[in-house]
């Protein structure tokens, strides 16, 4: 996977983020095997995937009708008609044609986007930026442990669902995710790059978990699909698909794991090389092979996890958008304000939310970037207020401290 600027370079050789898996950079799973269904006898379950790199919203679903985008995004600006036509979401949105899965599940009402926002973080490093979306502060540099971690010690025991809180955290990749990472005991080990060695590494993950906790050993199997006659065509990336065909392999293995029984309920994905500095493309191209990918990650989660889709809440972030106006190369540059995207059964979707700021240049955000007007905080707190029942006070003190002001959005789970 291509990493453009100086920053991602120096993340690549030396940071807990380096590349691995063909472009899919770790998953992590919150083991909760005791957790107990909730009051109204769903078993929710929570992803969060993270788009490291800076996703661009604007490319990603389209203001069209916005009279000022075409201009800014020129040569890699979607349309509503003509070749590789974007999908219109409504009369002023449109949805990359790359990502048809996306469009299905918002047509069907189980996908919703949320336009023009961003963390509490108005800088532009990826190292800052990504820390803050993980952390859950309002600032870079404490970064100790991740916000999803505090919320699973924050999983009421009595009221919405009752049982025990999270007993351990399954890392794969380099180390724990700083998202899910913090007091919960965590294992982890380091894969080395598919395709070549996904059996070895697979079976090396399984043998570790034979002796530690033989229940999920079996759930890793089954749920990884380890056994020889699974190991076909379709669980091993295709020559030249890169990054998009990993996110589905890594996508595919999650959701098999999260759809057991005793399998974990919440979940961790990071996918890297989404800093499109140059040569962005637009309906085709590089950010559009991301964008499949992606979309056929979400695809991957809806069909594995069968019955368990329903009660699932699927939210993709990044830590910053990209420049409204596109640069010489025809990419963009470390920007504002984005997308947040929803997908789950659980999601009340068929909705864009957004309180849009407009593209005019006195609208911008220091007159280049797409101005965020809510807070991506607003946006989790909302889920994990919703899905497991996780409290205002713990939401604001805790999972994401010093929030108060940030109220958890009403209504993303139907």
């Amino acid at each position: 996977m291509t990493m453009d600027c100086s920053e991602n370079l120096v993340m690549q050789a030396t940071s807990r983020r380096a590349l691995l898996l063909g472009g899919a950079s770790f998953a992590a799973w919150a083991y909760l095997p005791k957790l107990a269904r909730a009051a109204d006898g769903s078993d929710p379950r929570l992803v969060v995937v993270i788009l490291r790199g800076a996703l661009d919203g604007l490319a990603t679903v389209a203001p069209i009708g916005d009279p000022d985008y075409a201009g800014l995004h020129g040569a890699i600006a979607l349309r509503a008609d003509g070749p590789n036509a974007a999908m219109m979401l409504d009369p002023f949105f449109g949805l990359h044609p790359a990502m048809p899965e996306f469009a299905r599940m918002y047509r069907a009402k189980q996908a919703a986007v949320v336009h023009a926002v961003a963390t509490s973080y108005r800088d532009r490093s990826h190292f800052d930026g990504q820390d803050v979306l993980e952390s859950g502060f309002p600032g870079p540099g404490r970064v100790q442990s991740g916000w999803l971690n505090r919320a699973l010690e924050a999983l009421p025991r009595g009221d919405r669902i009752a049982g025990e809180r999270a007993m351990s955290a399954l890392a794969v990749g380099p180390t724990t995710p700083l998202v899910l990472r913090g007091a919960a005991p965590t294992v982890g080990w380091s894969p080395v790059a598919l395709p070549q060695a996904a059996d070895d590494t697979a079976m090396r993950l399984v043998d570790l978990y034979q002796h530690r906790d033989p229940a999920l050993a079996s759930a890793l199997t089954q749920g990884l699909q380890l056994e020889k006659q699974a190991q076909g065509d379709d669980m091993k990336p295709k020559p030249g698909a890169g990054g998009a065909a990993a996110m589905r392999l890594v996508a595919r293995g999650a959701a098999k794991l999260m759809a057991a029984d005793d399998g974990p309920r919440i979940g961790a994905l990071a996918f890297d090389g989404w800093d499109t500095h140059a040569n962005e493309g637009g309906p085709v191209g590089r950010l559009a092979q991301l964008l499949g990918g992606l979309d056929g990650a979400l695809a991957e989660f809806e069909s594995g996890l069968g019955d368990r889709w329903r009660h699932t809440v699927i939210v993709v972030a990044t830590e910053f958008g990209r420049t409204a106006r596109i640069n010489g190369t025809e990419g963009t540059d470390h920007g504002t304000g984005t997308v947040a995207l929803l997908a789950g059964g659980a999601v009340k979707g068929g909705r864009m939310i957004t309180d849009w700021p407009g593209l005019k240049t006195a609208n911008l955000y220091q007159a280049r970037d797409l101005a965020p007007t809510t807070d991506l905080r607003a946006v989790m707190k909302g889920v994990l207020h919703d899905q497991f029942g996780v409290g205002e006070r713990a939401l604001a003190d805790t999972v994401f401290p010093d929030s108060t002001p940030v109220k958890p959005m009403k209504g993303l789970v139907a």
